[in-house]
């Protein structure tokens, strides 16, 4: 995994300290966790949208959640009926954005900005 370096990334959060974190950046995504990141290299993002909550049941059907939960959020997987597994790291239970990647998972998030996160990372806006 490579670290989003250089990047005039638009940041998804307030602040980077316990609190999970998505960074926009020329290469990609940068999903911060307390403990550990991920990056996704742009050319694996093959489109992001923004859902609401009516939107994300007609897209999974019904799930649960493997990972951690708690004050901050949920971390992990989502395994679903209709998509299987799904890598999410949400904050709160609406404004939500799907990333669908090439070849792996989707990814569900919760940027505190949805739109402009959908705008900054959209293989349409590279």
């Amino acid at each position: 995994m490579n670290k989003l370096e250089g990047s005039n990334g638009l940041a998804i959060c307030r602040e980077r300290n316990s609190r999970p974190c998505a960074l926009v950046g020329r290469k990609g995504l940068e999903v911060i966790w307390p403990l550990k990141r991920r990056v996704v290299p742009r050319p694996e993002i093959a489109s992001v949208r923004a859902m609401d909550k009516e939107a994300l049941r007609r897209e999974i059907g019904s799930g649960i959640r493997i990972g951690a939960g708690g004050l901050w959020g949920a971390f992990g997987w989502l395994r679903t009926t209709r998509r299987g597994t799904v890598q999410m790291c949400i904050t709160r239970t609406d404004d939500f954005v799907w990333i669908e990647r090439v070849g792996d998972k989707p990814w569900l998030i919760t940027p505190e900005e949805p739109e402009a996160f959908v705008r900054a990372l959209s293989p349409e806006g590279r």
